[in-house]
Formats: structure tokens, sequence, C-alpha cells
């Protein structure tokens, strides 16, 4: 059972699939903090200095015993600008991929050479013609 394991673990689409994962999580990282601390504060300043962060609604309000409970769709809209990013970013390294398969695809392969017999008999047929 081990065996197996250490095989399928190794096969290349689990290491290529453990890898996308990885850059995956670091690509959202990074698009996260794109547009929480670049894009988001830009359309706040252009929709008057709202800070998406702070929108929320009151369902009810703080007590001393009981905290504040809120819809916060500010933050809503934040993920929503984060997901669209990131859908873009797929969709167009999706589009580089398939343009570089199809030019690989496009490209035709050159034919293979024939045999040294076969060229011998073309050569012999040829000379039977000429006579």
């Amino acid at each position: 059972m081990l065996q197996e394991f250490k095989k399928f673990a190794l096969k290349g689409n689990v290491l290529d699939l453990a890898v996308g994962v990885i850059i995956g999580g670091a690509f959202g990282k990074i698009v996260t903090s794109l547009v929480n601390d670049m894009i988001m504060p830009l359309i706040g300043i252009l929709l008057g200095g709202i800070s998406f962060t702070d929108l929320k609604y009151v369902i009810t309000p703080a007590t001393e015993d009981v905290a504040e409970s809120a819809i916060l769709y500010g933050s809503f809209i934040q993920s929503i600008v984060d997901f669209l990013i990131i859908a873009f970013s797929l969709f167009i390294f999706v589009k580089l991929i398939s343009l570089t398969k199809k030019k690989e695809e496009a490209a035709p392969a050159a034919p293979p050479a024939p045999l040294p017999e076969v060229v011998l008999l073309e050569e012999i047929r040829d000379l039977l013609k000429e006579k």
C-alpha cells in the first residue's frame, strides 16, 4: 500500500496540481492586497471618500452584552472585485496557453525521410522508365 501511495503521489499530474494550488494561493493573496490596498481606496476616493471596509447595514446595534450584528456589504463588494480580477487573469492565462498550443499544432511536421531501400527502388524505376 505504501508503494502504491508513493507511486500515486509522485505522478506528474499530482505534483503539477500541488504546485498550481500553492501558486494559486499566493496569487490570491497578491490580488486581495491589490484590491484592498490599491483599487478599492481609489474607487472610494472617486465616489467621494467612501471606505468600502466601513460599508455595512447594521441589523442590531452593539450593546453592553451583545456585539453588533451587521451585513458587511462593503467587504462583499471587495470580494467581488477580487473574483473578477482573478477570473480575468485566469482567462488571459488560458487564452495565451491555447494560442501557444494552436501555433504548435499549426506547424506541420516534416515528412519522414524515405528508407534507403525505397530510394533505391525509385531510382531503378526511373531508370527503367527512361529506357
